[in-house]
């Protein structure tokens, strides 16, 4: 901080040196004008002008001149360098910025211009004042209008000349030497919270600085807007501050939510803000949220074309998720796309924190969760405790950290079922629990055959995991989902279709973006259930909703295949999905409605222990041609009519309940299966 005191020694020096001049040149004039006056030609007072005498205005520019030199130099100088201000416009800004600076600067502009209503500055007295004057210093294109450095009070029809002047508040403390963000800002611009980002990046993220460090240096004078592609935003953030600290900038964030529409407020906030970029260094990070590339505003062009238009300094650009580069933003762009660390260097970076001693835990967090270090290494300080000598409760007080991590995002997006069911509650034929068993190890073993055995280096396509659960309603596909869902500890979301299709065009593609953006984080498994209404055939393109429905389509075969979590599509209607889609599912399992056999142990399994029962015959209630759905709503129909009895749960009233259920469906049925007779009752 010596430098800066020095330096602020040095500019007080100045200005008060400055000061003096302007006051004795004001000064000299006001007593030229007054000697030079019919009334004064002869035996005028002639001190002031002796005390103002051009030997003493040139002794003092010069040393003027000597402190401009200096380096760095004062701030007026350092701001006229920067704005491109000619020697007579920096001396306009000086004699409009004295008012605030020197409160006797006012009696010495009424005097100056002969006129005590004038105690202020004016163009027509600096044309008159100072040497060299240019008349395009009034022009609202040249640098003292155009970037705002002062103000122009002009009432009615009073002309341009003679209105007062004032220099703008943020450009009078800037020139005292006191540098902050202009406070009309304060409600568009904030500091990026670097605290929560990591000091250190990854190889594969430090590529990306270096290239956006390498661009922005060999940039020209229109400087590119930088768009950084991809779904996570703190590692966008990350590799932005790190690449503006590079080249010694600061980093605000601009939401484009809060930008005005107008075109004239739109003006005013770019030309403040590239004034504020001139003053100070730093970068923006403008937060895009959505942008679409073919909006456009009321006539014109939308208000981010029109900023970054209208703006030359440092942009980084974060349209929130959006893959594609944009086209419309009036200047060059140079798109990166910025991914999360590597699996292998999220292995390491869980080693780091936890320790090599648990190698295998790290392994299977960085081969089941997508994260961001900032993420990585909150989970890791918040659990790495007395744990870390026991492997396995450090390994599952970290997966359920990541697991709870991942759910904000998605549960906003889709419906979170909590698995309860597990093998021993699902009753399928061995060839079906098989293939589930088989999903289910692929899903947790992922991780050891396409990163550790090389499959995902040799292809980029193919390594989805995902199953079509196929079969009428009740056979038992949700409980199949929540069994893989419990087996594997992770989050099962049950997709809701009427959140996600829109009849608007393009929704449904950018509802669908989100939900598997969110739903990489976590490798969250993704139960489509009714999938024929959104994963249908194709049809033939007759207009432009055929055309469209189609894309949606497209888009949606794109994201299966590329999710690598597990998505599992479930349908009452195999025939009705698309054939496209068949070729990319790789488990397809069969629902088929239960045999009797599997009825009598889906019976046998379906009262928890804790309900009493008294005499039920398995048997006879497997006879009963119902699935699983229909068995359990039965039981649950029958539970109520015994609390409601006050007995235990038996044949007369699981048979009351089942004729019901077989009711509700509309089934035909014969009555002798549902009567029980009463020496069976007694003797239960």
């Amino acid at each position: 901080m010596e430098d800066f005191e020095g330096w602020q020694k040095r500019n007080d020096q100045y200005l008060a040196k400055a000061l003096s001049w302007l006051r004795l040149r004001l000064a000299r004039f006001a007593n030229q004008r007054h000697v030079s006056s019919p009334e004064t030609r002869d035996g005028g007072n002639e001190s002031e002008l002796t005390r103002a005498s051009t030997e003493t205005l040139t002794e003092l520019a010069a040393e003027l001149i000597v402190l401009e030199e200096t380096a760095p130099p004062p701030a007026l100088v350092m701001l006229s360098r920067r704005f491109g201000l000619s020697r007579f416009e920096q001396e306009v800004l000086l004699l409009s910025a004295a008012m605030e600076l020197d409160t006797r600067v006012a009696a010495y502009c009424a005097q100056a211009q002969d006129h005590p209503e004038r105690p202020y500055p004016t163009f027509a007295l600096a044309l008159t004042v100072f040497d060299n004057p240019a008349w395009e210093v009034l022009s609202p294109e040249r640098a003292l209008r155009h970037w705002r450095l002062i103000e122009i009070n002009q009432p009615g029809a009073q002309p341009l000349t003679t209105s007062a002047l004032r220099a703008d508040e943020r450009i009078v403390n800037y020139i005292k030497g006191l540098n902050y963000l202009d406070d009309r800002l304060a409600p568009f611009l904030f500091p990026l919270n670097t605290a929560e980002l990591p000091t250190e990046l990854p190889p594969s993220q430090r590529e990306a600085v270096d290239a956006i460090v390498r661009q922005l240096k060999e940039a020209g004078p229109r400087i590119p807007v930088i768009e950084l592609l991809g779904a996570d935003e703190q590692s966008k953030q990350a590799i932005a501050a790190r690449a503006a600290a590079e080249l010694g900038l600061q980093v605000l964030r601009l939401p484009a939510p809060l930008m005005p529409t107008q075109a004239a407020e739109l003006e005013t906030l770019a030309r403040l803000i590239e004034r504020e970029i001139a003053l100070w260094p730093f970068a923006v990070y403008l937060e895009a949220n959505d942008y679409d590339a073919s909006a456009t505003g009321d006539g014109g062009a939308h208000s981010i074309d029109r900023l970054l238009q209208r703006t030359n300094g440092i942009f980084f650009l974060d349209p929130k998720g959006i893959r594609y580069p944009l086209q419309r933003l009036g200047r060059t762009t140079f798109a990166i796309e910025i991914g999360r660390p590597t699996p292998a260097e999220q292995r390491l970076a869980w080693t780091e924190m936890i320790g090599s001693e648990a190698g295998e835990v790290s392994a299977r967090l960085a081969g089941q969760f997508d994260l961001n270090l900032s993420t990585i290494h909150s989970i890791a300080h918040l659990n790495v405790n007395g744990s870390a000598n026991n492997s396995q409760a450090l390994q599952l007080h970290l997966w359920d950290a990541c697991l709870a991590s991942t759910r904000p995002r998605l549960d906003a997006l889709a419906q979170r079922i909590d698995p309860k069911a597990t093998w021993e509650d699902i009753v399928l034929p061995e060839s079906e629990l098989s293939l589930l068993r088989q999903i289910a190890g692929q899903v947790g073993h992922r991780h050891k055959v396409y990163e550790e055995w090389g499959f995902a280096e040799k292809r980029t396509r193919g390594l989805s995991i995902n199953a079509l659960f196929a079969g009428e309603s009740g056979t038992g596909k949700t409980m199949a989902a929540e069994v893989i869902a419990n087996e594997l500890r992770l989050n099962l979301y049950r997709i809701d279709l009427s959140a996600v299709v829109s009849k608007y065009i393009g929704e449904t593609e950018k509802n669908l973006r989100r939900l598997f953006d969110a739903a990489e984080d976590g490798g969250a498994i993704l139960f489509f259930d009714e999938a024929d209404a959104l994963f249908g055939k194709r049809s033939e393109v007759k207009d432009s909703h055929d055309r469209y429905a189609n894309i949606e389509i497209n888009y949606l075969l794109q994201r299966i295949e590329a999710y690598r979590g597990l998505a599992i599509l479930a349908t009452n209607m195999k025939s009705s999905l698309d054939q496209a889609f068949m070729r990319r599912i790789r488990f397809i399992v069969e629902f088929r409605p239960h045999g009797q056999a599997e009825r009598k142990a889906i019976w046998g399994k379906i009262f928890p222990q804790k309900t009493r029962t008294s005499g039920l015959d398995f048997e006879h209630l497997a006879s009963l041609n119902l699935n699983g759905g229909s068995i359990n709503n039965v039981a649950i129909n029958a539970a109520f009519l015994a609390a409601q009895a006050g007995t235990p749960v038996t044949m007369p009233l699981i048979l009351q309940a089942a004729r019901d259920e077989f009711l509700k469906l509309k089934r035909p049925f014969d009555s002798d299966d549902f009567n029980w007779p009463e020496t069976k009752v007694a003797t239960a």
